[in-house]
This record gives C-alpha cells, structure tokens and sequence, in this order.
C-alpha cells in the first residue's frame, strides 16, 4: 500500500520558508518490507551511518523541512518508518551523496535541501568558511541531521493524506534519532515497543533483521539469530516465515517445544505455509508422535520428503511392536523396539523414553530404570494431546514416573504424579487402576508402621503382605515384612524376604543390613561378614556399619576355632580316614578328583571359595588316581563327583555340578 502525506510546518516562518514548504511531501515506497541489501560505511560520529563517497559527480538533491520544531511543540505529521541523513562534507573534503536505500529517492525539481531552524529554513552551502545562507545555493553539498522522518520527499503538487492520529518527536537520548517522528498515544513503553523505538531509530526494518538472523543462522550463531527474529517478529509479528525461521533456531538451541509452539502459530498464520508444516512434522518426529508428524507431513495439497516419510513409517513400526511386546509381557523385546526408534531420530521423546523405563522396571532393574526416567527430556511450552498405548503422552510418562517412585519407597511423590496422570487422562482405565494401586499400597505401608511402632509384628506383617498383592515388585514393603520375621525369630523368612528386596533394587542398603543381621542369627557368619563388606563400601563412613563388621569378623574368626577348622579342603586317601571324616557332627563335602581331568582343575578353585565362605562345613577332597581302593569302594565312576554327608548319612551326590547348584546344595543342608 502507498499513500502521502503533506507535511505542515509552524505558522511563524518567513516566506522564502512557506514557498518551500508547499513543495515538501512525504512519499512512501510500496517496497518497504522488503530487504535493502546495499552496503552502509559505518563510522560518522554523529550518524550511525556514513554515506559512501560516489565516484560520479553529485547531482541535486532536494528534501523537505525538519521533522519538528525548535520548540518540541509537535508539528509534523508522519508515520513511524527508517530514516537515514546524510552527512555534512568537512571543510576542504569533496562533496558526496548519500547511497541510499529503496523509498529514500529524492526528488531533483525543489532545488537544495533546507533544514528548519525554529523560525526560518535555511539551505547547506559548501562554503570555506563553513557558514550557511538563508538562500540555496550549492547543489553539491548534503545536508546534516534528519531532512525529514524517513528521508523522502513528494513532489509538488502531489496528493496528500492526514492521518487521524497526532504525531510527536521522539526525544531520545542517542546520537541518532533524536527528533524522529513517532505516532502519539502509543508511546514507547514496553518490550515490544521499545524494541519497534529501537528498530525506527537503527533504520532497521523487519525483512534486514530476518536477513541478519539468517546470516548468524548459517555462521551457527544461533542464540543470536533468535534475538533478531524476535525483533522482526515485534514489528512484523503476523509474519508466518518470521515464526518458522524462529523455530529453526529454537530447534538448533534444542527448545523444541517452544520451536513446536512457534510453527504451530507459523501454519495458524499462513495455512499453507508448507515449509511450516514440513517444520512441524520433523519435530514431531523427533518427539515421538507419528499421528501429528504425518498429520503435517501429507497436508492437503503437498508432496511429502520422501526422507521424512520413510523416518515416519519406521517410528510408526517401532511403536507397533513396543506396544505388541507390552500387550503380551515381553519386556526385552519392549526395549529393544524402544532403543530402536530413539536411533532412528525420535531422540526427544518423554513417552519413548518412559517406555523403555517401564520395561527396565518390569524386569526388576529398577536402577536402571530411575536412571533412564533421570535423561527424560524436558520439553517447555509443549503440551500435546498424542497419545501412547491408548493414553495421553504425557500421563503415561507421569504414570511410569510414579510406579517407579514406589519401588523405590518414594510413596508421596508416587501418589502426586498418579493423580496428575489421572488427570490428565480421566477416562483411561490403566491410569484408574494404576491410582488406585498406589493408594492401596500407601495405606497398607502406613497400617503396617502404625502396628510395627506398637510391636504388633505379626500384624504387621499381614498388612505389609496386603500392600505386596497390589504391587509384588515394591522392595520396601518386602524389607518392612523381613524386619517383622526378624523381630519374630523367624529369621530365614526375614532372609527370604531381604532376598526379594534386592532382586529388586540390589543397593539397598536397608535390606542388605536386615539380611546380614538375620544372617548373624542363624550363625552364617561368612554371609554376615560378605553383606557389611558390600556396606561398608557403600557408607565408608559409617561407624556403626564398621562395628558390626567387626563383631561378624570376631565371631567368624571364634567360631573357627573353636571347631577346629582351618579353613582349608582337607585330603583324604585312606578308606578309614575317610570312614572317621563322614562320622563328623555336621555337613560334610567329599570332592572325588582327578588332577588329569579338565573340569576338575576348573572347579577345585571354586571348592576353596565355599570352603572359606561355609567355615561350619566340612569339605574333604579324594584323588581317584592315587586312591584307586577308596574310589572302588565308592563306586566312583566319574569325575567331578560330590558327595555330601550330614551327621554321618549320605544326603546328596552330585555328578559334574554347575558351581550354583553346588552352593544351594550346601546352603540347604547347613539349614
């Protein structure tokens, strides 16, 4: 759109003024918000600008009156857009004029530029002496300060146009500037408008600040890029490739979700803005959520990146089959489709992410699962509604977060994000069912501490059992239940149950001191010892921890002793040492060898590791090569063979055994 304006001045000038006042205009390009790619010199120290110095001979030039009055009274009527002077030419320097920028032309019939001085014009003469005339006489030389708020001049003659709105000067403080034109009634106040003030007074317009940021865009200057589309975008802010280029650069400082919000508002602008769309879809992508991404990608009317598309069709195939593994319990294959997709570009995705975490816990590494749930992306300004195995994106993360809180006895932090889930997603029955879980789980953990705190143990128990029904993988519940077993003597039930907590999550560390103490009760001195060890390690400054791994040291130590052992597998080789060996009170283990047998070499160390580990055992070893009478008689036909006797009765043999079962075997009958 084009229009003028005829510019009016004081009533108090001179004539000379008047007649060049009805030849000032104003005129304005139909080119304004395109980019002026001319080069400025920068260097005036009044100016932020510096004419170049044109190689041709300087033409006359005429421009209009100054922008306001001596006085500050406002006089002028204008609109708000760059304005660019030109310089005076030094004294003994050639003259120049002024490379100017599209809509700043000047017109070459009203003769020599006057600037207005409070009660009279007067013209810029290039005179030796420096001094300036009240008529107009050299062509040659430009004049100083603002000719008028943007540089431009209409002919005589030409239409004008008044604006509805009062205009006032800007008295800024800056070199550059003072005395513009701006419209009254908006002042400068404000982020946007002080940002619109500054863009009017650097002569900046909306289209050379989006060049700008593309040109830090490329240098990778990305912070930067962002401030000067945010500046195109407070002049020009219902620009839809302002927005779009925005995002790219929110994407590059990886702020997707502010970048998703500012392509969304790039297609409300502009429908069919299809580099928007394209925009929006690869983020989505990124963040996991096929439906939108396709949504963007195969808008009416366009052709889909094929690259983009094949990246669409592979998430939407992961995702099939995550929620196939999950639908039947298959929580390995439910990880490796998740790590399967997070590679092939959805690397900003919560819901993929919370998916792999529900999968971790469901396999009981609940520490790895805590840890997985810690490099959750954070995503600000982004809310969707993209769902995942039938729930909204972001109630199923808030769900995975809550159970896992829960395994990890972080019960009032479980219940706040189950009941945000629930929220956010009201009519999902998994959602419902998981609440209502953790609710029931919160009041039985609480039950069970009011009856344990009033040594009402064996009710304690129930109630802490009541609470397992409704989450069998929650390890302080099981570690709660082994301290009522121990308060009730029943410390191999209290070890059973410290074992469940730890298959869970096995550092903690409540458990493994439960275990270790049930484990000094029922004299198994070496698997004390082993638990404090691990302990120790953990809280290395911890003085009661160090007392009680000195206690089970002590009585590991007295009580080796005092049954004579040393700690060593003993050799048998005689028939009768091997008859008064198996009359021993207690568990005995014979280990039948032979020196020349592969597999007996690999397990013999393995048999000094239990022997050391189970000092209440006694543990023989016969060479079959050079006890051929004493194998004869135990029918010994091949080797490894183990036979274990209990106060002089023969329990168990085992032929070759794995080196767990030869362990459990041992641990069963010492019980």
């Amino acid at each position: 759109m084009s229009h003028s304006r005829r510019l009016s001045l004081e009533p108090a000038i001179d004539s000379t003024s008047r007649r060049f006042r009805d030849s000032l205009t104003l005129q304005r390009d139909d080119d304004v918000n395109k980019p002026d790619f001319r080069e400025l010199d920068l260097g005036s120290p009044v100016s932020t600008l510096m004419p170049r110095v044109s190689s041709a001979a300087a033409t006359p030039t005429s421009s209009s009156g100054s922008s306001g009055s001596v006085s500050g009274k406002p006089s002028v009527t204008s609109q708000m857009v760059k304005s660019h002077s030109g310089e005076i030419s030094r004294s003994g320097m050639p003259t120049t004029t002024p490379n100017l920028k599209p809509g700043h032309r000047r017109s070459s019939s009203t003769g020599t530029p006057l600037i207005f001085s409070g009660s009279s014009f007067y013209s810029v003469a290039s005179q030796s002496s420096g001094a300036t005339s009240a008529v107009s006489p050299s062509p040659a030389v430009l004049p100083a300060g603002n000719i008028c708020p943007s540089g431009r001049i209409l002919k005589t003659g030409t239409a004008t146009r008044t604006s509805t709105r009062a205009e006032t000067l800007w008295t800024g403080t800056g070199n550059y500037g003072h005395g513009n034109v701006v419209k009254s009634g908006g002042g400068i106040t404000g982020k946007t408008n002080h940002a619109v003030a500054r863009a009017a007074v650097n002569g900046e317009s909306s289209e050379e600040l989006k060049r700008l940021g593309n040109d830090m865009y490329r240098r990778g200057n990305f912070s930067e890029a962002l401030s000067f589309y945010d500046r195109a975008i407070s002049l020009s802010p219902e620009n839809a490739s302002y927005r779009s280029n925005r995002a790219a650069a929110l994407t590059a400082l990886r702020r997707l979700g502010e970048a998703v919000k500012e392509c969304i508002e790039a297609v409300r602008l502009d429908p069919s803005y299809s580099r928007a769309h394209q925009r929006l879809a690869s983020l989505y992508l990124r963040l996991g959520e096929a439906e939108n991404a396709r949504r963007h990608l195969c808008f009416s009317g366009q052709c889909p990146d094929q690259a983009d598309l094949q990246r669409l069709q592979t998430l939407e195939k992961h995702l099939r089959r995550c929620w196939e593994a999950r639908k039947i319990g298959d929580w390995r294959t439910a990880v490796k489709e998740t790590d399967a997709a997070i590679a092939n570009g959805a690397d900003s995705s919560p819901q993929l992410v919370a998916c792999k975490a529900e999968a971790l816990l469901r396999l009981n590494h609940i520490e790895e699962s805590q840890f997985c749930l810690s490099c959750t992306p954070r995503l600000d300004h982004h809310q969707s509604q993209a769902k995942l195995f039938g729930m909204v994106a972001e109630a199923y993360v808030l769900c995975i977060q809550a159970q896992v809180d829960m395994a990890l006895g972080r019960f009032e932090n479980g219940v706040v994000k189950a009941e945000r889930a629930s929220m956010l997603d009201q009519t999902n029955p998994e959602l419902v069912s998981v609440l209502n879980n953790v609710k029931m789980v919160v009041k039985a953990r609480t039950r069970g501490n009011e009856l344990f705190s009033l040594g009402r143990y064996s009710e304690a128990s129930v109630a802490y059992g009541d609470g397992l029904k409704h989450d069998s993988s929650n390890s302080v519940l099981y570690c709660n239940r082994a301290a009522c077993w121990y308060k009730l003597g029943l410390w191999e039930k209290s070890v059973e149950d410290c074992n469940h907590a730890l298959k869970i999550h096995p550092s903690y560390i409540k458990a493994l001191l439960r275990r270790a103490a049930s484990y000094g009760k029922l004299g198994r001195w070496e698997d004390a010892v082993r638990d404090y060890e691990f302990v120790r390690r953990e809280l290395p400054g911890d003085s009661e921890v160090a007392a009680s791994l000195e206690r089970a040291k002590t009585a590991l130590s007295q009580e080796s002793k005092s049954l004579g052992f040393n700690n060593e597998v003993e050799e048998v080789s005689s028939l009768d040492k091997f008859k008064n060996s198996v009359s021993l009170p207690g568990v005995s283990v014979f280990h039948f060898k032979s020196s020349s047998n592969r597999q007996c070499e690999e397990i013999s160390p393995y048999v000094n590791t239990l022997c050391l580990r189970y000092p209440l055992v006694h543990f023989f070893m016969v060479d079959v090569e050079e006890s051929l009478a004493l194998a004869k008689a135990e029918s010994i036909r091949k080797v490894p063979t183990f036979k274990m006797y209990k106060n002089g009765d023969k329990v168990k043999e085992m032929i070759c055994p794995s080196h767990q079962f030869l362990e459990d075997s041992i641990k069963h009958f010492l019980l």
